[in-house]
């Protein structure tokens, strides 16, 4: 496994730049850059399950793994869901799982340098390296409204 690394500078606080990346309306509109459609259920409170799905119910399993206000998120993805089942179990799940995903946010004056440390398996490099830096526009032109 590989880890990615990606980060964009908004011109925001990092408490404004934190609220539009994780609330449902916002997220929605920046991660469609990934999947129209993708949103999250759950909860991105430290240790509670969240599911990150595409419009027909498929995406992953994870959990959050660490939660410092508009400092750090961390996302520990445990597996995958299809046809709306879980699975941690099988030899696909495991191949990849656990894989984290890490969001910091750095602010120094009044501007927020966020940066993404994904791990990937290298077959969804290139599409991850074509996606994100697209996804974090998305969120910069969000939080610069």
């Amino acid at each position: 496994m590989k880890t990615l690394h990606f980060s964009e500078t908004i011109n925001r606080p990092a408490e404004k730049v934190w609220n539009v990346m994780l609330e449902d309306k916002t997220y929605r509109q920046w991660t469609s850059a990934f999947n129209e459609g993708s949103h999250f259920e759950g909860s991105w409170e430290e240790g509670e399950k969240i599911m990150f799905l595409d419009p027909d119910g498929n995406g992953m399993v994870s959990t959050v793994a660490e939660n410092r206000p508009h400092e750090f998120i961390s996302i520990k993805h445990i597996g995958v869901i299809q046809d709306g089942v879980e699975d941690t179990e099988s030899e696909e799940a495991r191949k990849w799982a656990p894989a984290y995903e890490n969001y910091t946010f750095t602010e120094k004056d009044g501007k927020t340098t966020v940066s993404v440390d994904m791990d990937i398996e290298g077959e969804y490099e290139e599409a991850f390296n074509e996606m994100w830096p697209e996804a974090l526009r998305n969120l910069k032109n969000l939080a610069e409204i």
